[in-house]
């Protein structure tokens, strides 16, 4: 109708409006094939369950309408978020009838996922381990294990889907953790090193937080981390508090105006006094506590308040089999998310905290970064899994009902990728999944265009700018003068002579003597050096026997002759030479 209103009723002059292409011919290029699985494993009970995203509502009635109307003065008669709540006459009863009615909820009435289109972001080589959207939706982070951050804007991009920017943060070390400021003007980049980094919206360094000693024992006393880092994460109401955690066994506050020494040292407790690494970390809503997942598979809670100090308010001891790779408050703070390498997502309520409210086994986790998030509203809890070796399921984005606490849907992403981060944006209705292995990083990105907002609707349906010719350009001919023959340098002449005195013909180099067997037609040295001398011997006309003795018996066997009939030396002195006289034993003296 807009379209048709413009082009009868024009809201400029001169230059014509040119009507856009038509954004469903746009989405239709991006839709997906429905990879839901039944939530239940039971088939006999999974009739009447619904695949993917449920059909649209029938016609609301008058009431339903005054809302919509309601809507359209604030969201362009969108509805986005959970329902309107009933009237109030509804709600009068006890509080068994409130709690049974929240329990038998039919399936329509959790929030539709976005799953109709996709569209993926490209360009990483790697599995991407971090993800970061900005609170208005318009900007996303993706860093991967390739060493790099790229950054996307929905506003600046069109149907390619190309980075505007790619950064380094620290060369040979993987990209952990990304996170927005509340404002969102700044991001934190967490990496492998001892070093996190600040970027502004656009990409350029602000600051790098400083690097303690490694010598020093007690961790309270460095100045910074001393082992790489392991996640991190922007204070959601202060804009100059972020924190970071480490393979050092311990969690740092850090001041963003100053870079050269932490706020605030968090030592975990431990049963035995070792260095055990802190493997994930997160603030609550209101930025009032922290929780920390322990290498060990303890979760500890600390209440941020004057005076506190590493002795947590909160121990779960042994919360799981294996590293902890992601943590999630709920935004009223009762409800905790914990995300494992045990292959399983745990929900804890911190009114319990000694069992969990529920455990979802049989989700495979092989990345240190796979998280966990909650939908918008937070009737729904997402993850994602890893492909594994003999699986045939490939890389899944499970949806778990948190008040029934049971699957919901399951939503392949990728045949061959794990599915590592994951966030469910509540400002324009959009699921972001990140994927890979090692050789390629994908960003998924699920929308659906009668529910989403922005984001990808903006730019899949922008076509890529023309060439016209005014951006002809003339490609001119360089000519370079000192690359001629003319004009060069003599060459060296260095590495032809080495050349040259290895080729035997050009140096004459004289053969040598054959060791061992002849070959290639010249006889060796064991029969001879000459065809003379072999012929010879073969026809026994030479007989060399003296190198077929032992040198001691040839010489010995002149020993007979030389003592009777001496010949040189002997004679000349036989005249002069006195008799030898030789003692006698006194063994011999004795027996006389």
């Amino acid at each position: 109708m807009e379209e048709a209103f413009r082009a009868q009723f024009p809201l400029s002059f001169g230059k014509p409006f040119k009507p856009q292409a038509n954004s469903s011919s746009a989405h239709s290029a991006t839709l997906r094939i429905s990879s839901s699985t039944s939530s239940n494993p039971n088939p006999e009970e999974d009739e009447g369950t619904v695949i993917g995203p449920p059909p649209p509502p029938p016609p609301a009635p008058v009431e339903s309408q005054e809302g919509q109307v309601e809507s359209q003065e604030g969201h362009d008669g969108l509805m986005v978020g959970p329902p309107r709540p009933p009237p109030p006459s509804e709600e009068i009863g006890s509080d068994s009838d409130s709690d049974s009615s929240e329990f038998d909820r039919d399936v329509n009435d959790l929030p539709r996922i976005p799953l109709s289109n996709e569209i993926m972001l490209k360009g990483h080589t790697k599995v991407i381990s971090a993800l970061a959207v900005d609170h208005s939706g318009s900007r996303v982070l993706s860093g991967s294990y390739d060493y790099t951050v790229r950054m996307y804007d929905f506003q600046g991009m069109n149907s390619k889907l190309q980075s505007f920017r790619q950064l380094e943060p620290f060369e040979g070390h993987q990209v952990r953790s990304l996170s927005w400021s509340p404002t969102s003007d700044r991001f934190l980049c967490v990496t492998g090193s001892a070093q996190a980094k600040i970027y502004d919206r656009d990409g350029l360094t602000l600051g790098e937080f400083i690097k303690g000693d490694m010598y020093i024992r007690d961790l309270k006393n460095t100045k910074g981390h001393i082992s790489g880092l392991t996640g991190g994460e922007w204070n959601p109401k202060s804009k100059e508090t972020i924190l970071t955690s480490s393979e050092d066994g311990s969690l740092r506050i850090w001041d963003v105006a100053e870079f050269s020494s932490q706020k605030q040292v968090i030592k975990p407790k431990l049963v035995r006094p070792l260095r055990i690494p802190v493997t994930a970390c997160a603030w609550d809503h209101d930025g009032k506590r922290i929780v920390g997942g322990i290498g060990d598979g303890s979760i500890q809670i600390w209440n941020i308040k004057p005076g506190w100090g590493s002795r947590p308010d909160i121990y779960v001891e042994n919360a799981h089999a294996d590293d902890i790779t992601g943590l999630k408050f709920s935004a009223d703070g009762q409800v905790l998310l914990s995300r494992s390498t045990d292959s399983t997502l745990k929900v804890w309520d911190l009114r319990k905290i000694k069992t969990p409210l529920a455990v979802f086994a049989d989700l495979p986790n092989n990345y240190a970064q796979t998280n966990a998030a909650f939908s918008p509203d937070e009737q729904l809890i997402l993850t994602g899994t890893s492909v594994e070796k003999e699986g045939t399921t490939g890389g899944l984005l499970c949806f778990y009902d948190r008040i029934k606490l049971e699957l919901v849907s399951r939503v392949g992403i990728s045949p061959t990728y794990s599915v590592v981060c994951c966030t469910w944006h509540p400002k324009i209705n959009q699921v972001f999944a990140t994927v890979g292995d090692k050789k390629v990083g994908e960003t998924h990105i699920l929308y659906d265009p009668s529910i989403s907002q922005r984001g990808a609707l903006v730019c899949v349906g922008r076509a890529s700018r023309k060439k016209s010719v005014d951006d002809y350009e003339l490609q001119p001919v360089i000519h370079n003068p000192h690359a001629l023959p003319l004009f060069r340098d003599a060459p060296s002449r260095k590495r032809q002579r080495e050349k040259a005195l290895k080729d035997p013909f050009k140096s004459h180099k004289p053969e040598c003597p054959v060791n061992g067997p002849g070959f290639g037609g010249r006889v060796g040295t064991t029969k001879g050096s000459l065809l003379t001398q072999y012929l010879m011997k073969q026809g026994g006309l030479i007989k060399e026997t003296w190198m077929d003795e032992d040198p001691r018996e040839a010489i010995l066997k002149y020993a007979d002759a030389a003592a009777k009939d001496p010949q040189f030396i002997a004679p000349a002195y036989a005249e002069t030479q006195p008799e030898p006289v030789f003692a006698k034993s006194d063994s011999e003296e004795e027996d006389k």
